[in-house]
């Protein structure tokens, strides 16, 4: 409990007139400090202050960007008198929420053992994982000469989900894996898609021969198809460095494309993994399925930028996590080094590599003066030479600079791949 100002203040005042009154010999000074002395003296005979039991309760615990949640402030005073109680109440809120209405902070007034409940609305500007119910409260006694302080700890939690695009396309894998799926494999198997004819040798089945074909030939001949298969893929986040702007930076673009492919992958019946390469290693073995998809997400939410020294290579994922032949698609600024090494090196080893290059260019402040016009020209220029390091080895980099949607880059990918194919070819 504390002893506010006012009642330091009344109590100095009275005490002043009546050392007044002594010194100089006038009782009626004593008259200015008795209105002073009377309030303190029925203020503290009126009881302290409240205590006040408080809580939040939400509506609900997920949410996507953008979306709003509602919750509901419980306050109940206690062990107070039956006049009314003063409450100052804060709901502090993690960065990423705010309140719609700003009624964040509010003064109320409570009975002894009254409820008051108060309804917000949460807006969520940010993805993330938050411990939402943290409060602090100041109760005050009748007079407001006393004041009694609360802090509550939240254990609600609410997860906001990123908001993902919708791509019309995806990248093509160079190459499919022997399980069932919506992509046409190369080889010839049983399928839908037709692949060709080939002569009959005996333990065909019958209904795989082409009569039509056949009887132009004069000899049996039966259909081959292309498998429907499904394709391995691996979405790279780098989490080393980000670059940030008043309100997002390049994480939060990351972690919404990261969302926005996966669940276009899955959708077409692929193994979808995840591997956040950065001060804290995580990964998802390659799956399938709805279940993959909250997996990959509830990942996501834990993803972030922490600052480290140590030197990490594509060594310390463990082998599972990047399976042969699949298509690896990474979304990095391309600001640490230990990052694009572990890149360079995955491409060397042989795998199915393409570059979303989330530029850091557009959250950099415009300076003026000569010197920093020059350092940003280096800096653009060694990011080029950069690029063209990954395009030497036949890794297609396309810059995403937040202004364009993802399918469109996307789509620039592709163009890329099939323009490196027939080079190559």
């Amino acid at each position: 409990m504390k002893r506010s100002p006012k009642l330091l203040l009344y109590a100095g005042f009275a005490a002043t007139t009546f050392l007044l009154a002594l010194v100089f010999g006038r009782s009626e000074i004593v008259a200015l400090g008795a209105p002073f002395l009377l309030l303190l003296v029925i203020g503290l005979s009126l009881g302290e202050p409240a205590k006040v039991q408080a809580g939040l309760r939400l509506e609900q615990g997920q949410a996507l960007e953008g979306d709003q949640v509602a919750a509901e402030l419980r306050l109940t005073a206690t062990g107070c008198a039956p006049r009314n109680a003063a409450v100052h109440v804060v709901l502090l809120l993690p960065e990423g929420l705010r309140e719609a209405s700003g009624k964040d902070r509010v003064l109320l007034s409570l009975r002894e053992g009254q409820e008051h409940r108060l309804t917000l609305q949460l807006d969520c500007r940010r993805w993330g994982a938050y411990r939402l119910g943290d409060l602090v409260l100041r109760a005050e006694d009748w007079a407001g000469l006393r004041s009694r302080d609360l802090t509550v700890d939240g254990q609600e939690w609410l997860k906001v989900y990123p908001r993902s695009d919708k791509l019309k396309a995806l990248i093509a894998p160079q190459k499919t894996q022997p399980f069932a799926g919506n992509r046409t494999g190369r080889s010839a198997g049983e399928g839908i898609e037709f692949a060709g004819l080939r002569p009959y040798v005996p333990g065909d089945r019958l209904r795989r021969i082409n009569w039509r074909a056949s009887a132009g030939r004069k000899t049996l001949v039966v259909n081959q198809q292309h498998p429907e298969q499904n394709a391995d893929v691996i979405i790279f986040l780098d989490s080393f460095a980000e670059a940030r702007g008043h309100e997002q930076g390049t994480l939060d673009m990351t972690v919404r494309g990261a969302a926005s492919l996966a669940e276009q992958y899955l959708a077409q019946r692929d193994r979808v993994g995840l591997v956040s390469f950065g001060a804290l290693v995580r990964w998802l073995s390659p799956a399938s399925g709805r279940r993959r998809f909250y997996h990959i997400i509830e990942a996501l939410l834990e993803t972030e930028v922490a600052l480290s020294f140590a030197w990490k290579g594509i060594e310390v994922l463990p082998r599972g996590s990047l399976p042969p032949q699949a298509l690896v698609i990474a979304l990095t600024p391309l600001l640490d080094e230990r990052s694009v090494g572990a890149l360079l090196d995955l491409r060397r080893r042989g795998f199915d590599l393409v570059v979303i290059d989330v530029s850091p260019l557009t959250f950099v402040a415009e300076r003026r003066g000569a010197a920093s016009s020059l350092a940003l020209r280096l800096w653009k220029l060694w990011r080029e030479a950069l690029r063209y390091r990954f395009e030497e080895l036949g890794v297609p980099v396309v810059e995403w600079d937040g202004q364009v949607p993802l399918a469109t880059v996307v789509e620039e990918v592709k163009g890329l791949r099939r323009s490196v194919r027939y080079l190559s070819a």
